[in-house]
């Protein structure tokens, strides 16, 4: 439960602190430490609104018409009015956001769990393990297989022999693709594959060049959204076998779900397959600097709601919830705080 989570994240903000402090931090948290004495010096001063730094940083997003980036976007205009220099970068996707965090190119960064899992044990996309660790689970996914109105595909199974596009390639779609359809029964070579983002994807579909894509993502998706107001399409299902298949060999962190009715003009129900989504730092960022994140991050999220609905699914009693993934200890902090 959240009372006995809380208190892990007492008894290890205290015993972790000090193991993540002996470790050395690399040259590229330099910026990041600068805004860390820059938030002391301010405190020394009696200024209680947050330091702004001449440092500059990144939150990596997603592909421009996905919700990673809008989200990153919103929260980075927050961020900018809190006194951070900070953007958003549009990306690859989840694998993408996890090396650019990995790699210190990016303090926070949104992916699947499925693939932070994969991260910090570097294994599939990932070559060695990643010190990667949770902000926050901001919003659960849904997987999207979509394909015209109109055609004959009516299950993950009746993509055999078509062209499908399984997402971009270092994107936390194509590894979900890839295990959707092996457990549906569909090997690689049973299809055509395409490698495409999602805004290609879009454009592909529309203009007959593919038959399907997948994609991995709040509802709705802009892109998607865009795409049915001028071509008709619908959501295959992906059936519970197929769910548990998936699972049995991945964390067990994917769950069947009904897709929102209405959504792109859907009229049926529809099951499929969702999973969660963290917001992910490195676990070298500095601590002071994390916490002030993760307070933006749930201060602003009724304004960020306005214009990305999936922000307004942020809770604080299931944010703490990043497993496989520990709490960064500035996240931690938040987190205890925020309950006096």
């Amino acid at each position: 439960g959240q009372g006995s989570q809380i208190k892990k994240l007492r008894a290890g903000m205290r015993s972790g602190t000090q193991a993540r402090r002996s470790r050395a931090r690399g040259a590229s948290w330099q910026l990041a430490l600068a805004l860390v004495g820059a938030l002391a010096a301010s405190a020394l001063a009696g200024c209680g609104s947050p330091a702004r730094d001449s440092g500059s940083h990144v939150i990596a997003g997603g592909v421009s018409t996905g919700i990673y980036y809008s989200y990153g976007g919103a929260l980075a205009d927050s961020l900018r009015d809190d006194g951070f220099d900070i953007t958003v970068a549009a990306t690859g996707g989840s694998v993408d956001n996890l090396l650019r965090v990995g790699r210190g190119e990016a303090i926070l960064g949104f992916a699947q769990a499925d693939a932070a899992a994969d991260a910090i044990s570097g294994v599939g996309a990932f070559d060695v393990p990643l010190h990667i660790e949770g902000v926050a689970r901001v919003y659960d996914e849904y997987v999207q297989v979509v394909v015209p109105a109109d055609s004959p595909a009516e299950a993950i199974l009746d993509l055999a022999g078509l062209r499908v596009s399984v997402g971009e390639v270092n994107s936390g779609v194509t590894v979900i693709a890839d295990r959707v359809l092996r457990a549906a029964g569909v090997e690689q070579g049973d299809f055509v594959s395409a490698k495409l983002g999602l805004e290609d994807s879009v454009d592909a579909l529309a203009r007959g060049e593919i038959d399907a894509f997948f994609w991995v993502g709040g509802v709705p998706t802009p892109g998607i959204a865009a795409l049915s107001e001028t071509t008709p399409v619908k959501i295959l299902p992906i059936q519970p076998e197929t769910v548990e298949k998936v699972n049995s060999g991945h964390a067990g962190v994917y769950r069947l779900s009904d897709f929102p009715l209405g959504t792109y003009g859907t009229t049926e129900p529809v099951e499929t397959m969702t999973i969660p989504n963290y917001l992910v730092t490195s676990a070298d960022a500095p601590e002071d600097v994390v916490a002030e994140l993760t307070r933006t991050l749930f201060e602003s999220r009724t304004a960020i709601a306005r214009t990305v609905p999936a922000a307004a699914l942020l809770d604080r009693r299931q944010a703490i919830f990043t497993s496989p993934l520990p709490l960064h200890d500035g996240a931690a902090r938040y987190y205890v705080q925020s309950r006096k």
